[in-house]
């Protein structure tokens, strides 16, 4: 943005350090009904410097503020109520382009290949590693696919 769109110095400024926070620090979101997994890679995950937040369900990830400014989200595929297919599919209703990667403890090619052909970034099996190597490559993957936060329009 230049200062020739209307902003002063000052808000210019302002706008340019949110705008490198939001591209230095993004944040990860975790929906998990599993408390011990949840918390696993919540640790891993701000191991690599990434700012997190963590739901024990869909429901709850979606009545909270974080929608709006994910950069990634990780989740269970299987959960009480909502699954993570039924997630990703609201939140594309909803007009979020939010990528996503999937864990589950039981690995289906026909759930694979509807998360996958939705839009999925990864689809992962639990347990996950916790050196973290192929979540960080999912990771990296999936925000290099986004700059900045999508708000649904």
């Amino acid at each position: 943005m230049a200062l020739s769109a209307g902003l002063g110095v000052r808000q210019w400024l302002i706008y340019r350090w949110w705008n490198e926070r939001l591209t230095e620090n993004p944040l990860i979101s975790i929906v998990d009904d599993d408390d011990l997994f949840r918390t696993a890679i919540e640790k891993l995950v701000k191991s690599l410097g990434l700012e997190v937040r963590s739901f024990s369900s869909a429901e709850s990830y979606l009545q909270s503020s974080w929608v709006k400014t994910t950069r990634c989200l990780i989740a269970d595929i299987q959960m009480s109520n909502m699954s993570g297919l039924e997630l990703q599919e609201h939140l594309s209703h909803l007009g979020f382009d939010i990528p996503i990667i999937f864990v589950t403890a039981y690995p289906d090619d026909a759930v694979r290949t509807k998360a996958m052909n939705a839009g999925a970034v990864c689809f992962l099996q639990k347990p996950i590693d916790l050196q973290g190597r192929r979540l960080a490559d999912c990771l990296q993957d999936a925000l290099s696919r986004t700059k900045r936060p999508s708000a649904g329009t």
